[in-house]
């Protein structure tokens, strides 16, 4: 729809950013932590690009104060940031490791003084390695117990404080990659292990969730998902029946179990005739319905198009962790869909659509299928951003980029969405999991690369200078005017 004015942003609304503690925190074996999959998966040869690893990342454990002191510069309303598994229980359950616990207690402390807003999320992919050993991670029932006492030990220790909590982000990416593409880890190529593992994961952030009422009782919680809303390629029926059912199987399948309890009958149907699905056990159909989440996160970065796929049709793609233009190879699920480029779009040097449009879609989407509030936990753009001999960066794709995304998030709003935070990913420039240093996403450049780390200088972009302004012209109008 059209709207002759827009709504501004609610007084309450919260411009904020977002990281990740294995992409930014690098001390890795400081004071007590434990090592994660990551730490350890990194270190297999041809892992990632050019075998880049957290162990320094941009150093945020020990720069912390610096880092907080430029978002509050900025003007942040809110951070939001993950705590490290094992460096609150270094093999994963057991003793509780106090000096983890005291770092976040001071991170936690500074952004309050500064009045930023901190977002916990309480699992970014950061699993203890102990836990994978001893019984497969997410593959056993076992985690269920371990993930909601580490969650607990958090709760209770942080839930005066932190309001705004995230429970496990992006399932559908670190399961999917981790045991459909084998490019995360436990690095397997096995769906009917991928859909247990991923059942087991939903039931972890239930009883997460479930917890959480008793322990931060004036708190929210909720899952981020990475929604990717999909479109037909054209208007054929069997291109219709080809969208239903990649946006069944891709995201009704997620957001229907978190917050209904039930996975969409169709997509079900379809697992047990390939004989891959999970195995639903007594009572956890119960401990689903009890973990229904107050928001329902969101990390959007571009839109999905598909057409038919018969069942000799194209399967499992390469995807472009380099950022060479075009060297994604087709993909899809024979007999369900075909992914296809979107000719109407742009795309990115690692070849993500470029869609501002398609925020506004999923969260309409959502709203009207879920009924929740929405927290954007993270949307950004991945580039090689370059350092002038002045030491400037001129990011103005950056700022476009996001620029257009608030326009359609305030077009949401108008439209009648109940949006109530947008984080940007990411705050400083970090390491991109498959993709070293060499794709950055900040406001904050890092002054390193793959082979070098320097002095991990931090340099302001000009897009910080910009979202600043914006953040700044929000509080002081009570609405984001369209530049």
């Amino acid at each position: 729809m059209y709207h002759a004015s827009l709504n501004p942003f609610p007084s309450t609304f919260l411009f904020g950013s977002a990281s990740a503690a294995y992409q930014i925190e690098g001390a890795y074996d400081q004071d007590g932590k434990g090592p994660s999959v990551w730490d350890t998966y990194t270190k297999l040869e041809g892992t990632t690009f050019k075998n880049t690893n957290g162990d320094v990342a941009v150093d945020h454990y020990n720069r912390m104060e610096e880092d907080v002191a430029l978002m509050a510069e900025m003007g942040l309303k809110t951070y939001r940031f993950s705590i490290a598994w094992t460096r609150i229980y270094p093999t994963g359950a057991g003793e509780v490791n106090e000096a983890g616990l005291a770092f976040y207690d001071r991170l936690i402390d500074l952004l309050l003084q500064h009045d930023i807003v901190p977002m916990v999320t309480v699992y970014h992919w950061d699993l203890p390695q102990a836990l994978m050993d001893k019984y497969g991670g997410f593959e056993s029932r076992q985690i269920i117990e371990d993930f909601t006492t580490y969650c607990e030990t958090l709760f209770t220790r942080y839930g005066d404080r932190v309001k705004h909590w995230i429970t496990l982000n992006e399932q559908n990416i670190f399961i999917g990659l981790g045991y459909r593409n084998g490019l995360h880890p436990p690095g397997v190529k096995d769906l009917k292990r991928m859909y247990a593992a991923n059942h087991i994961a939903f039931l972890a952030n239930a009883k997460a969730i479930a917890s959480f009422r008793n322990l931060v009782p004036d708190g929210k919680i909720g899952p981020s998902f990475a929604y990717g809303p999909i479109y037909p390629a054209d208007c054929k029926p069997e291109s219709i029946i080809a969208y239903e059912n990649a946006e069944e199987l891709n995201n009704h399948f997620y957001m229907d179990v978190y917050v209904n309890g039930e996975y969409p009958d169709m997509a079900m149907k379809y697992l047990e005739r390939e004989g891959i699905a999970p195995t639903v056990e007594p009572g956890d159909t119960e401990i689903l319905k009890a973990g229904k989440p107050d928001f329902m996160g969101v990390n959007y970065y571009q839109s999905g198009t598909v057409s038919a796929n018969p069942l000799d049709g194209v399967g499992e793609g390469k995807m472009n962790t380099t950022g060479k233009k075009g060297t994604t190879s087709a993909s899809g699920v024979p007999g369900l869909f075909r992914n296809e480029r979107n000719p109407h779009l742009e795309t990115t040097n690692w070849d993500w659509a470029i869609d501002p449009a398609g925020l506004r879609v999923a969260l309409r989407r959502i709203h009207n299928r879920y009924k929740l509030p929405i927290i954007i936990s993270e949307n950004g753009l991945g580039e090689f951003d370059k350092l002038t001999e002045n030491g400037e960066v001129h990011d103005d794709y950056r700022i476009d980029y996001i620029s257009k995304h608030i326009d359609e998030i305030q077009k949401a709003i108008t439209d009648g969405v109940d949006v109530l935070a947008y984080c940007t990913w990411s705050f400083t420039d970090l390491l991109s999991w498959l993709n070293g240093y060499q794709k950055r996403y900040g406001f904050v450049y890092i002054d390193r690369d793959e082979t070098d780390e320097k002095e991990l200088k931090r340099i302001k972009k000009k897009s910080f200078y910009w979202y600043k302004d914006l953040i700044a012209r929000h509080a002081n109008e009570g609405a984001v005017s369209r530049d």
